[in-house]
C-alpha cells in the first residue's frame, strides 16, 4: 500500500536533481565517478591526497542529511524489522556491491548516464534480485 499522505514528488525530484549534480560535478571537476562503495572502500586503501576527496565525500553524504532534517520535518519511520537481521543485510549487500564492482550510485545513476552496458547489466541484476528477494520473504517466508 502506499501512504498517499506521504508522498513528495517534489523533495523526490528535488533529491534527484542533486544526485544528479553532485555526480555530475564530481565527474567534471575530479575525474571520478560518484560509487559510494568504491569512494568508502578507496578511503582505507589510497594514498593522503586520493584519501582527503574520499572522505570529504563521505562527510557531505552524512552532513547533507543532518542539514535537511534541520530543514524539514521527516515522517517518523518505524522499524518492525530484526535489528541484527537488518545489520546482517547491510553487511551483504555491501559485499555484494564491492564484489559487482559497484553500487546503485556507481551503477544505477553514473554508469547509465554514461550509457554502459556494463552498468546496465548490473543495475538490472540488484534490481531483479531484490525484487524476487522482496517476493519471497513477503510471500513464501
Amino acid at each position: 500500500m502506499i501512504d498517499w499522505s506521504q508522498f513528495t514528488p517534489e523533495t523526490a525530484l528535488l533529491g534527484g536533481l542533486m544526485i544528479g549534480l553532485a555526480c555530475a560535478l564530481l565527474w567534471l571537476l575530479n575525474g571520478r565517478i560518484a560509487g559510494v562503495i568504491g569512494i568508502t572502500a578507496g578511503t582505507f586503501t589510497s594514498l593522503n591526497a586520493e584519501r582527503q576527496w574520499r572522505l570529504a565525500f563521505i562527510l557531505g553524504l552524512v552532513l547533507s542529511s543532518w542539514l535537511w532534517l534541520m530543514l524539514a520535518p521527516l515522517p517518523v519511520a518505524e522499524v518492525t524489522g530484526n535489528y541484527g537481521l537488518l545489520a546482517a543485510a547491510g553487511l551483504l549487500v555491501g559485499i555484494g556491491a564491492r564484489l559487482g564492482s559497484g553500487c546503485t550510485s556507481g551503477h544505477g545513476v553514473c554508469g547509465l548516464a554514461r550509457l554502459s552496458v556494463r552498468s546496465l547489466v548490473a543495475t538490472l541484476t540488484f534490481m531483479g534480485l531484490a525484487v524476487v528477494t522482496v517476493f519471497i520473504v513477503r510471500h513464501l517466508l
